[in-house]
C-alpha cells in the first residue's frame, strides 16, 4: 500500500492511499475504502478495460465539481457516467431506442460509450449536458465490482486535461496526487485507448468519437451509423 502527500493548494486533504488489487487482501481493503470514499464526495482512481478513470459519486454535485477542477476542466466537458450493469441504462436514461440496447448487447461490457437523454428526474449536475448523459459500463472486473457496490460513478480518465490518458496507476497518480482519496492499482490497461462514443439521441445514431470498437464493427449492429 503506498501513500502520496501532496494536496491542491485551495484545499487541505487526507493523504491518498493505494491498494495493490492484485493482492487479495489489499484488494478487499481498496474497494471498502474506495466505497467509503465515493460516500464520502471524495475522488478514486479506477482501472476499466481502456484506461485509468478517476471518479465520484455521479448524483453529489460537489463531488462531480472536485473531478472537473482535478483535471482542470470546465463544465463545457461534462463527465460521463460508468454503471456495473447494463440493467442500470434503464434507471438513467429515457427513451432508449431500439439501436442502443443492440449496442449495449453487442458490446457492453467493453470500450463503448452512449449518449442518451437522462431521466428528467434525476438530480445531478455533471457539467452542461443539454440533458443528455453519456453512459458505459466497463469490462474490467474492479471497475465492474467497485460501480456495484457504489451505484453510477461520474468517471473521465485519470489524467490532467491536454496530458495523456494514464495506461496505469502510477501516470494516474503522477497527475492528480492528492486531489484523489483512493487509487485502485490494477496493473496496466491493455492499450491506451478511450472507449469509442456513439450519440443514440438523433434518429440514426452518429460516432462523435472513434476509439476502441472502430466504425465497421458499430455499423454491424448499427448499419445507419453516421460519423461526425
Amino acid at each position: 500500500m503506498k501513500a502520496g502527500s501532496w494536496c491542491p493548494p485551495r484545499e487541505r486533504r487526507s493523504k491518498s492511499v493505494r491498494f495493490d488489487c492484485a493482492n487479495p487482501q489489499e484488494h478487499a481493503a481498496g474497494l471498502r475504502e474506495a466505497v467509503a470514499a465515493v460516500r464520502r464526495g471524495e475522488l478514486v482512481v479506477l482501472p476499466t478495460d481502456t484506461v485509468y478513470g478517476v471518479g465520484a459519486d455521479a448524483f453529489t454535485p460537489q463531488a462531480v465539481a472536485r473531478l472537473l477542477a482535478a483535471k482542470g476542466r470546465g463544465r463545457n466537458m461534462p463527465s460521463p457516467v460508468l454503471v456495473g450493469s447494463a440493467a442500470d441504462l434503464d434507471a438513467l436514461a429515457d427513451d432508449i431506442p431500439a439501436v442502443a440496447r443492440e449496442l449495449v448487447a453487442a458490446f457492453w461490457p467493453g470500450g463503448l460509450t452512449l449518449v442518451l437523454r437522462h431521466k428528467p428526474s434525476i438530480s445531478w449536475d455533471l457539467g452542461e449536458t443539454g440533458g443528455t448523459v453519456a453512459v458505459r459500463m466497463p469490462d474490467h472486473p474492479v471497475a465492474v465490482e467497485l460501480l456495484t457496490a457504489t451505484g453510477p460513478l461520474a468517471v473521465s480518465s485519470a489524467n490532467l486535461t491536454g496530458e495523456a490518458s494514464p495506461q496505469d496507476c502510477d501516470a494516474a497518480q503522477g497527475m492528480l496526487a492528492g486531489a484523489v482519496a483512493v487509487y485502485l492499482d490494477g496493473g496496466p490497461t491493455p492499450a491506451a485507448v478511450p472507449s469509442s462514443i456513439v450519440d443514440v439521441t438523433g434518429e440514426v445514431p452518429v460516432l462523435v468519437r472513434a476509439g476502441a470498437i472502430g466504425a465497421a464493427r458499430l455499423r454491424e449492429v448499427a448499419p445507419g451509423l453516421r460519423e461526425r
